[in-house]
């Protein structure tokens, strides 16, 4: 699975916290390697390895001057292209001029500092999320490190059902004409817990839908939520009247990863500090500065009792949380052999099956999914509402389509 994930430009960090010439440096970790991020003087975003190659010092806690990030051991300075730049401790002429840190591809898009993690000599032309069609796109995001491995995190992602239930008091049902966003929830015009889905394969992963009863009309209309999952990580999610959602569940290891929960639309949208407010994953509140959460798996994500005889569904603060407590407790990787799978999971087992024989492909030299789509991802949309029961759900699958039939 690495070797998919290596053909794919994967975020490293969020443009906010880099955002300063010169600023602290940032770690970051994916796919087991660890990397220090830092924008110079110039503006200019480098990715390098965390070690300095000298003595294997963290580059993390580095002086970011003049262009350059100095290793406080002996005062090796690089480039954001890793190239040395100054050597205090060796004398002009030494042959260590040499050597270089190791620096990876950058591209900066949507909210995020993106790395090319594979071969140099492989780089694949960087492509726009689907969140970013235009640099004007209002974007705001959510991040929060996840304690178990990324695959668990994803089937979140694209599992409907869940929301009925999980999320039902964030979520509750009401007679609107599709999923109105108020400051603390998300109405919906269907109690529909049992949707029926329909999965369809696609050449960038696969997009399906979850079809529930309504409230209004279920004699001749219906309740569609559709999900596009683009491999490796991205997930599109059902919107919402005010904004666009997005996911990207990024390993950072086999047993951590990285969430991203990106709002966003081209002109309304959510503010950032909303945005995170609404989702209970607010640094200092919710979570560290190192995004883990305050609400975890060690206390029981403070889950209340007492709210929950209350009313309160799970008794856990947040979207997020209420699905970390779900993901976490299933262990650092879930045992998928326990599971007994049902007609709720038509999306978990084409995503199963698709990313195992992805992972066959890649490791006998073959074609990588999601390496030789289409369609671009700018053009790629979920959708939410309530459609006449003769339409097919397959028609509001590209932004273009869906945002002409929400304006109707």
């Amino acid at each position: 699975m690495g070797q998919v994930m290596r053909q794919h430009w994967l975020p490293a960090c969020m443009s906010e916290e880099v955002a300063e010439p010169d600023g602290a440096p940032v770690r970051a970790r994916l796919l087991g390697v660890d990397l220090v991020v830092f924008r110079d003087s110039l503006g200019r975003i480098g990715v390098l390895d965390e070690r300095c190659p000298h003595r294997g010092a963290s580059l993390a806690f580095g002086r970011n001057e003049e262009c350059g990030l100095r290793c406080l051991y002996h005062g090796w300075k690089f480039g954001v292209d890793g190239a040395i730049q100054e050597m205090a401790s060796e004398p002009e002429g030494s042959r260590m001029g040499a050597v270089k840190a190791r620096a990876y591809p950058v591209q900066e898009a949507g909210g995020f500092v993106w790395v090319w993690m594979g071969g140099v000599d492989a780089v694949r032309p960087f492509e726009a999320p689907p969140w970013a069609p235009t640099p004007t796109t209002r974007t705001s995001i959510v991040k929060i490190h996840a304690a178990c491995n990324w695959a668990q995190v994803l089937e979140g992602s694209i599992d409907s059902a869940h929301s009925s239930s999980l999320h039902s008091t964030n979520m509750p049902t009401a007679e609107v004409e599709g999923s109105t966003a108020t400051e603390t929830a998300w109405l919906r015009p269907s109690n529909d817990k049992a949707p029926k889905l329909e999965v369809e394969a696609t050449d960038y992963g696969f997009h399906y839908a979850a079809l529930r009863r309504p409230i209004r009309n279920p004699e001749t209309h219906v309740y569609v939520r559709t999900t596009v999952f683009i491999a490796p990580f991205t997930v599109l999610i059902p919107p919402n009247d005010q904004y666009n959602l997005a996911q990207m569940l990024v390993p950072i290891d086999d047993v951590n990863c990285m969430f991203y929960w990106i709002a966003w639309h081209p002109t309304r949208g959510i503010s950032q500090e909303a945005w995170r407010r609404f989702c209970a994953a607010e640094v200092g509140p919710d979570l560290d500065t190192d995004f883990r959460k305050l609400r975890n798996l060690a206390n029981g994500y403070q889950q209340d009792r007492a709210a929950m005889r209350a009313g309160d569904f799970t008794g856990i603060k947040g979207i997020p949380a209420q699905d970390m407590a779900m993901w976490e407790s299933m262990g650092p990787i879930a045992d998928r052999s326990a599971d007994h799978l049902g007609a709720s999971d038509v999306a978990i087992i084409q995503f199963r099956r698709q990313m195992v024989a992805a992972a066959k492909s890649a490791a006998a030299g073959g074609p990588v999914i999601g390496t030789s789509s289409t369609a671009r991802r700018t053009d790629l949309a979920s959708y939410e509402g309530l459609v006449e029961k003769t339409a097919d759900w397959r028609v509001f699958t590209t932004r273009r389509t869906a945002e002409a039939h929400a304006a109707e």
